[in-house]
């Protein structure tokens, strides 16, 4: 079976080499490999053009990474797609794995899977598989954030196709963004256990770790068109409304760090459209009890003063 492996590249030649050796690497498959080459002014084309025509390499002009994403699915010609960030790789057997493991994604659009956390420091690195719940339903994975980062997943060309591909001028959560639309659009999302794609956290300047505010923005009107979408079709549970409440309550919690009047505000708006849930990591027992007895302001303001 062909499947593409499409690899959005910006100043990446640290990296690069792994991550398309990896992708060539695949075995059980026929690998497409497309690197989009973003503008880059370090090494990264050099590294690309070295593989020959082994890889076929598309010169972007800085748009971004979901302007390469698209052009990728442009050139494909493989049944399946793979996407690929330039700092991170497949083990061998990933893109089989999961095939196999879905019956050739016989009733799949997408196919996910938990991806490797590689944590890298100055003392080296160390990795875990990401979270994942696949007991529970599509929706609850999604507002857990339990459907992986983008390398842990198959797309169906054609389907991808349909939905439009990515979203270009998507600030962040790409990926979340295009699983939200690819849900509403009656996608099929199937779930295979095997971790087979490596995320590797290496810097603190992504887009998500330098701006958590826009972050908490840009989730938070996912989330509620998620509620809106769900709602409408009569598929809203409490479930779902106790998870967004729990996912809020941690964004109101980390926007005080930055914040507070501007996260009591985000508090209150939330709790009027009931969806908050003082529960989970972000709530411990002590917290709780200062939240219940002194209100969000005077427990964050205790909470800074006993770190």
């Amino acid at each position: 079976m062909k499947v593409t492996i499409g690899i959005p590249c910006y100043n990446a030649a640290r990296w690069l080499r792994q991550c398309i050796q990896s992708a060539l690497d695949q075995h059980g498959v026929e690998p497409e490999i497309i690197v989009v080459d973003d503008g880059s002014t370090d090494e990264s084309a050099t590294i690309a053009r070295g593989f020959g025509d082994r890889v076929k390499i598309i010169d972007g002009d800085r748009s971004g990474a979901n302007h390469g994403r698209n052009l990728i699915l442009k050139a494909a010609t493989g049944d399946w797609v793979q996407y690929l960030d330039a700092d991170d790789y497949l083990e061998p057997a990933k893109v089989a794995t999961q095939l196999r493991e879905t019956n050739a994604g016989a009733d799949a659009d997408v196919i996910y899977s938990p991806v490797w956390v590689e944590t890298w420091t100055s003392t080296g690195s160390s990795r875990v598989p990401s979270e994942s719940s696949p007991t529970s339903d599509i929706y609850t994975q999604w507002i857990r954030w339990h459907i992986p980062q983008t390398g842990g997943c198959l797309w169906r060309r054609e389907a991808l196709e349909q939905v439009g591909g990515w979203k270009e001028d998507q600030p962040c959560c790409q990926e979340h963004e295009l699983y939200l639309r690819s849900l509403e659009s009656g996608l099929r999302f199937v779930f295979a256990p095997t971790p087979g794609a490596v995320y590797r956290l290496w810097s603190e300047q992504t887009l998500c770790r330098r701006d958590p505010l826009l972050v908490i923005r840009v989730r938070t009107r996912l989330m509620d068109a998620l509620h809106d979408f769900l709602s409408r079709k009569g598929l809203f549970t409490e479930t779902h409304r106790r998870e967004i409440g729990r996912v809020c309550f941690e964004m109101a919690r980390t926007r005080a760090r930055y914040d507070l009047p501007g996260a009591a505000a985000y508090l209150r708006e939330r709790k009027q459209k009931g969806l908050i849930s003082v529960r989970g990591p972000a709530a411990p027992k002590t917290y709780r009890i200062a939240y219940t007895l002194l209100g969000f302001t005077a427990a964050e303001k205790l909470a800074r003063v006993l770190r």
